[in-house]
């Protein structure tokens, strides 16, 4: 699975292995300069309990990202490309270039609070059998952010989505629960996925799961790997001692091409992990719920005369381009 395309071009000098770390954070950057600047600049300041190195793959950004790092951090192991690789396909490139005897996957519009990769180097060490290990994400605003973690994608969560039932009765346990409405991310838990802007992960486990499937450009891959560490005996766990504040889809800032491509990747998890014609069945309920998200957020724009914002119109948005996502990567 982490094989590269054919023609992948690193335009950098090959990236020396180096001496042995605890550590290695693996990153990937699209368009994200200014917000990656921040989470380096975040990383340096709050990481001194554990050694560590920086992997960065850069998937074509022309926004000026591979000159700030050559200029402003040049210890970063830097590999430019002259291509977009996708999320998945970038972290597994970063990984081959990686020395830690950890991997932390960390996304570049993140910020890191203080200790936050020591305390998951510890927990993962405490907890062996988890495999998979996240933290707990906060919003801009300080707030909780639910997105560290979801529970697995099921028949009954999917046909609560595709009913219209998970956004009603948003935030309930039965007819919501892949939100695992009923945990607040303060106490360390099993998760049935750990979201991928933040997962910490051996080398050892890494290399057994075979990283990130490559038929998953961007989006469902985290929850693809999550699946498949469950398959393989882990249990992915969640401690709340490490801390990132995280700005949701930076590098896919429209709302609507956002949507269009979490859909995209959630019709090819489908294909993936259930048989045909079940597969089939969860795709169909997955455009019916996004129609119907759709007629909602239409019904609220008439009611409120437009000032509802883009977010919600997504789902129009996402509904009428549904010919791109419908088939998956």
């Amino acid at each position: 699975m982490a094989d590269l395309p054919p023609g992948a071009d690193i335009s950098d000098e090959p990236v020396a292995e180096g001496d042995p770390v605890d550590v290695s954070i693996l990153m990937v950057g699209y368009k994200t300069r200014d917000e990656l600047a921040r989470c380096l600049e975040s990383v340096q300041r709050t990481t001194t309990d554990v050694s560590y190195e920086i992997v960065l793959v850069d998937n074509n950004s022309e926004d000026g990202t591979v000159e700030m790092i050559r200029r402003d951090f040049p210890a970063v192991k830097l590999v430019a490309l002259d291509e977009n690789l996708g999320f998945g396909r970038g972290v597994n490139l970063a990984a081959t270039k990686a020395a830690g005897r950890y991997y932390l996957l960390l996304n570049p519009d993140t910020i890191v609070h203080e200790g936050a990769i020591g305390a998951l180097m510890r927990f993962a060490q405490d907890h062996p059998t988890a495999g998979l290990v996240g933290g707990r994400t906060l919003r801009p605003d300080g707030t909780h952010d639910p997105g560290s973690a979801w529970g697995r994608p099921t028949v009954w969560s999917t046909i609560s989505f595709g009913l219209g039932l998970s956004r009603i009765f948003k935030g309930t346990a039965w007819f919501d629960p892949e939100a695992i409405p009923d945990w607040d991310r303060s106490t360390p838990r099993e998760v049935g996925v750990v979201t991928g802007c933040l997962v910490f992960v051996s080398r050892e486990v890494w290399d057994e799961l075979g990283g990130f499937d490559t038929d998953f450009f961007m989006y469902s891959e985290d929850t693809d790997l999550s699946m498949r560490a469950w398959e393989a005996g882990y249990h992915p766990m969640i401690t709340p001692d490490a801390v990132i504040t995280h700005v949701v889809g930076a590098s896919s800032a429209i709302p609507t091409n956002r949507r269009v491509l979490v859909l995209k990747g959630k019709s090819t998890l489908f294909r993936k992990h259930f048989r045909t014609p079940l597969d089939r069945v969860l795709v169909v309920l997955l455009a019916c719920g996004v129609g119907v998200r759709a007629l909602m957020a239409l019904a609220v724009r008439a009611i409120s005369r437009g000032r509802k914002g883009n977010e919600e119109m997504s789902w129009v948005g996402a509904w009428q381009r549904r010919g791109e996502w419908l088939g998956g990567w």
